[in-house]
C-alpha cells in the first residue's frame, strides 16, 4: 500500500484563517472604507478556538451588511472563508489539494495525501488498485480489491495481508460460503477481539497502532483499563485530543460540551478468533505469511522507480488517474519480464 505525498503541503488552521480574513477585510475596505470601525476587532492569540470565534463573528457582520456582501468582490471573499472554516472544522488542515488529508505511517509519523491500496498476484503482476485519502484505513478496501481482481479474471482462493486485514467483518467475508477465500493476515489483539461499538465510524490504522475518529483525527495515547481478575473484559482506551473535538464540525452525538476528555474503548475478548488463532500456528500458515514481502517490495518499486511518491497534480481523480498509468506500466514491465 503506497503512501503518495500530495503536491500541496497542508496550512496550519491559523494561517489560513488570517490570510482568508485579511483579504475579506482587504476587499471590504475597497469597496466601503467606513466599514473599518465596524469590524470585529482581529485576534492576535495563537489559539484556533479564538480564532475560529473571531472568523465566525467577521463572517457574520460582513454577511449582516447587505449593501456590502452584494458586491461581487466581496461575496467572492466571504464564500472563500466559508469553505475554509468549514474545511478546517471538517478535517482540521486545509491546502490546495481539497481531497488530500493526514495518513499516519506510524505513531509519531504522518504524511499529507493519498494510500493506494493494492492486489498482487504470485507473479507480482498488479490485479486490483483502490485509491483513497491518506488517513483511509487498509482493511475495509479488503473486499473491492477481491472484487476487483476477480472481475479481472483472477481466481482468488487465498488472501495473504498485514493485521490490518484481520478484522471481523473480513473474517467473515472470508468464510463466506460462496465467494470465501483463504485469509493469511495474522490476529491483531485491538482489530480482531470481539465487536466495538461504532465499529463503522471508527477506523483501526495499524501502522501507528491507534485508532481514528469519522472526522479523519487520530487518538493521541491509548490505556488498558479494567480488572486483571479473569472475571471480565479489560479494554484498550484510546484518548482524542479534545481541542479538535471542541472545534470539529461532527462534534454533534460524539462530543458533549463542557467535557474535558473524549475517548473510545475497545474490549479485550480472548477466543473470540479461535479457529484463526488456531490455523495462525500451523506450519501452512507460516509458510505462506512468509510471502507477504512481496507486496512490500513492490510498494518500493512503484514509489521509488516510477516516482509514485509524490502526486503530479490535485484531487483524487488525477491520483487515481496517476495510479492507473503507474501501475499499467509496471505491469507491463513485469509481464515483458516474465515472457
Amino acid at each position: 500500500m503506497p503512501h503518495t505525498a500530495s503536491r500541496s503541503n497542508p496550512y496550519s488552521p491559523i494561517e489560513i484563517l488570517r490570510l482568508r480574513s485579511k483579504q475579506l477585510r482587504k476587499t471590504v475596505y475597497d469597496a466601503d472604507e467606513d466599514a473599518k470601525g465596524t469590524l470585529p476587532k482581529k485576534n492576535e492569540d495563537d489559539d484556533l478556538v479564538c480564532e475560529l470565534d473571531y472568523t465566525k463573528k467577521l463572517l457574520d457582520v460582513v454577511s449582516g451588511n447587505v449593501s456590502i456582501a452584494e458586491v461581487p468582490a466581496v461575496r467572492q471573499r466571504l464564500n472563500l472563508l466559508r469553505e475554509t472554516l468549514a474545511d478546517i472544522e471538517d478535517h482540521y488542515t486545509t491546502s490546495k489539494d481539497e481531497d488530500a488529508r493526514v495518513g499516519h505511517k506510524s505513531g509519531d509519523s504522518s504524511f499529507f495525501g493519498y494510500k493506494t491500496h493494492i492486489a498482487m498476484s504470485d507473479e507480482r503482476i498488479i490485479t486490483a488498485a483502490v485509491v483513497t485519502s491518506g488517513e483511509k484505513g487498509d482493511g475495509p478496501q479488503l473486499e473491492s480489491l477481491v472484487e476487483q481482481s476477480r472481475s479481472n479474471g483472477m481466481e482468488v482462493d487465498t488472501v495473504i495481508g498485514d493485521t490490518a486485514y484481520s478484522g471481523i467483518e473480513n473474517l467473515r467475508l472470508a468464510e463466506d460460503e460462496k465467494n470465501g477465500f483463504e485469509l493469511i493476515s495474522k490476529l491483531h489483539p485491538v482489530i480482531s477481539n470481539g465487536f466495538r461499538k461504532e465499529e463503522d465510524k471508527f477506523g483501526f490504522n495499524k501502522d501507528a497502532g491507534m485508532f481514528v475518529c469519522p472526522a479523519g483525527h487520530m487518538a493521541i495515547r491509548k490505556a488498558r483499563q479494567g480488572k486483571k481478575d479473569g472475571k471480565s473484559n479489560q479494554t484498550w482506551t484510546y484518548y482524542f485530543d479534545i481541542d479538535k473535538c471542541k472545534i470539529c464540525s461532527r462534534r454533534e452525538g460524539c462530543y458533549k460540551e463542557g467535557t474535558k476528555s473524549k475517548t473510545y474503548s475497545v474490549p479485550i475478548k480472548a477466543g473470540e478468533q479461535e479457529r484463526l488463532m488456531a490455523f495462525q500456528k500451523t506450519p501452512e500458515f507460516k509458510v505462506k505469511a512468509r510471502e507477504r514481502y512481496k507486496i512490500e517490495a513492490k510498494n518500493a518499486e512503484l514509489k521509488h522507480v516510477y516516482g509514485y511518491d509524490r502526486a503530479e497534480s490535485y484531487g483524487l481523480y488525477s491520483m487515481q488517474l496517476q495510479g492507473a498509468v503507474t501501475i499499467f506500466a509496471a505491469n507491463i514491465k513485469r509481464i515483458l519480464k516474465l515472457i
